[in-house]
């Protein structure tokens, strides 16, 4: 499962963990700023050695390609988000035997799901590999308080630039 973040991983993790042997993947090279992707990678440790989680990990933190993708087409910026996610999920999902791959992208309710469907169906045609979608978002509250019992670090945006900027431009103009 491509792991975006600790809390929005704990309570699809709870979910599945009876039903699956589940392995979380760690690749999110367009978090901003890096000190963000620091408190991320760090509270996803945290949590994944208290469960004793197998966790594999993709460390690249290339935000230059994700900024190239996106730009002039920033209002598609989730698009080439998910894509490189899923698609380097379902990568590693392939070589590592994995019968499935999913996202804890698919958890936020913040995210569209229709969007991130469509492309986990493609990259797994692509890659051979069976794609594992659930709705998470009904976890939403419960993943909330999970979170916050586990003292999680809680961020307060998606993760890029742009989100970034959506999230306190916004709160900043307003105060």
């Amino acid at each position: 499962m491509h792991i975006c973040c600790a809390p929005c991983f704990i309570a699809p993790y709870f979910n599945l963990k009876d039903k699956f042997d589940i392995f979380g993947f760690w690749f999110n090279h367009n978090i901003h700023p890096y000190t963000e992707y620091v408190k991320r990678l760090d509270s996803l440790n945290t949590f994944a050695t208290e469960q004793n989680i197998k966790i594999i990990y993709k460390d690249e933190y290339n935000l230059e390609d994700f900024l190239r993708k996106a730009a002039f087409r920033e209002s598609n910026r989730c698009r080439f988000c998910y894509y490189d996610r899923l698609n380097y999920t379902a990568i590693v999902a392939k070589k590592g035997n994995f019968d499935y791959f999913s996202s804890t992208l698919l958890y936020s309710k913040f995210q569209n799901h229709e969007l991130m469907k469509e492309i986990g169906e493609s990259v797994s045609k692509l890659n051979k590999v069976k794609f594992y979608y659930e709705d998470f978002r009904e976890l939403w509250k419960k993943g909330i308080e999970q979170s916050k019992n586990h003292k999680m670090y809680r961020q307060q945006y998606c993760g890029c630039i742009y989100s970034e900027k959506d999230r306190y431009l916004k709160k900043v103009k307003h105060e």
